[in-house]
């Protein structure tokens, strides 16, 4: 049976951080399905159709990773790819109290489904999407948290936002 992992987040937009857990688990498992969660409860600044085009060009080196998008339970989303593990990627201990809860009750919705903790790399360790956003959005450099083709998409959704506020 294929070692087949599932590596959830809204990747709003994906960072280096990110790209240090899936490249990690794409060493572990076979298939690594990077999925895009549609939060409503946030506000996204990328679609979930631009997520995915950004993610999908900063892994395309990666064979074994694949780019998709779920709605829903996660567990629902694991069993219709036949993945038999969740990939999470932790930054510190006040992730890990959020982190258990959500994998507590995905235990109990499917329990052949195992959740990874993998820690991040210490260098991306203060790293998130809101970070990455709020330092964007005031045209500061961004080169070492985010991929290139991440880093353009962010120069150009805060240019339009600059011109907007100005009319």
């Amino acid at each position: 049976m294929a070692a087949i992992a599932v590596c959830p987040g809204s990747f709003d937009p994906i960072t280096y951080g990110h790209l240090d857990i899936i490249k990690r688990g794409a060493k572990v498992f076979d298939e690594v399905y990077v999925v895009v969660l549609n939060n409503s409860s946030k506000n996204p600044l990328f679609t979930v159709k631009e997520r995915m085009e950004l993610i999908s060009a900063v892994t395309k080196e990666i064979p074994n990773v694949k780019v998709d998008e779920f709605h829903g339970l996660l567990v629902d989303y694991a069993k219709s790819v036949n993945a038999n593990a969740i990939l999470r990627g932790l930054r510190a201990v006040s992730d890990f109290e959020y982190e258990m809860q959500i994998t507590s009750m995905n235990r109990v919705l499917d329990e052949d489904i195992e959740t990874l903790f993998v820690m991040t790399n210490n260098q991306y360790s203060f790293l998130s999407s809101s970070i990455v956003k709020e330092v964007a959005a005031y045209n500061a450099n961004i080169s070492e948290l985010v991929p290139p083709i991440v880093e353009r998409a962010l120069n150009e959704k805060f240019k339009h936002k600059k011109n907007k506020s100005r009319a």
